[in-house]
């Protein structure tokens, strides 16, 4: 039996498995799929063990996304943009890294939400690897200004001049300045995981305007909280995007995509979508 796992350190709380396990049964494959918690000074020598057993392909998550990115001996466009790997794929002499986050992030945002990106004002919180394996796949949609805000305004300067020649790109420190109002606010922080919100002024989302929270969580997170006070239309966490960024994985290792919306629906805390 072919056999994938998800890596990370904690990893006890991870969807993965029994995401890919709803996708296996769907679409008729037969594999297996663990969760498997690295040693945190150990990640190389754990991987080379598993390809040694036979393993087909990982997953990767904090804090061993960048590790990934290292050992993989050849790196997609999206992986290379991101500087970071989610996703390994064995091939005859070591492994393929890819990264899917940017593109689950994108279907969730356009398929599942119904979201327009093109020529509209996006804000992206943070400027870690969350938010830099998603600033490709969202100026891919050709939004009319991505504006990359983080507590250290270098760190958000860095990541725009990582993009030579984007125009469509602006960063600041969480303090501004801004370029308000924003039609789409996502938090690619780490501040939900503290239940706090960014620390951002208030106003800065248009009439009608959604905000997105990587995070997911069974109750809103302090993020959703506060743009639902802001008056959003659409404030969603990221079980979406965990969703779908596993079913790009899935389709890279098996060759066939998954309906992710029949998964989506089962796993969501009674059913709905958050809103």
């Amino acid at each position: 039996m072919d056999r994938y796992a998800v890596l990370g350190n904690p990893i006890g709380h991870s969807l993965s498995p029994e995401i890919h396990r709803r996708f296996a049964e769907q679409t008729g494959q037969t594999l297996q799929y663990v969760a498997l918690e690295v040693p945190l000074d150990g990640f190389p020598e754990f991987v080379a063990d598993l390809r040694a057993e036979g393993f087909r392909g990982m997953n990767v998550t904090v804090p061993f996304k960048q590790e990934a990115f290292a050992l993989s001996e050849s790196l997609s466009d999206r992986a290379r943009a991101a500087g970071a790997v989610n996703t390994l794929i064995r091939t005859d002499t070591g492994w393929r890294g890819e990264n899917t986050d940017g593109a689950g992030l994108v279907r969730d945002l356009t398929r599942n939400l119904g979201l327009a990106l093109r020529q509209h004002r996006l804000l992206l919180l943070g400027a870690g690897g969350a938010a830099r394996g998603v600033v490709q796949p969202l100026l891919a949609e050709q939004p009319a200004l991505l504006h990359i805000a983080n507590r250290t305004t270098e760190k958000a300067r860095q990541l725009v001049a990582s993009f030579p020649g984007e125009k469509r790109l602006a960063h600041s420190g969480l303090d501004g300045p801004f370029h308000a109002p924003y039609d789409l606010i996502i938090n690619a922080t780490a501040a939900s995981l503290e239940g706090v919100a960014p620390a951002i002024p208030d106003g800065l989302l248009a009439k009608g305007g959604a905000i997105y929270d990587m995070m997911y969580s069974d109750r809103p997170t302090a993020f959703i909280e506060w743009g639902r006070g802001q008056g959003a239309a659409i404030a969603a966490d990221g079980l979406g995007m965990l969703v779908e960024q596993a079913a790009e994985s899935f389709h890279l290792w098996r060759g066939v995509r998954p309906d992710t919306r029949a998964v989506l629906t089962a796993m969501r805390p009674g059913g709905q979508p958050s809103s």
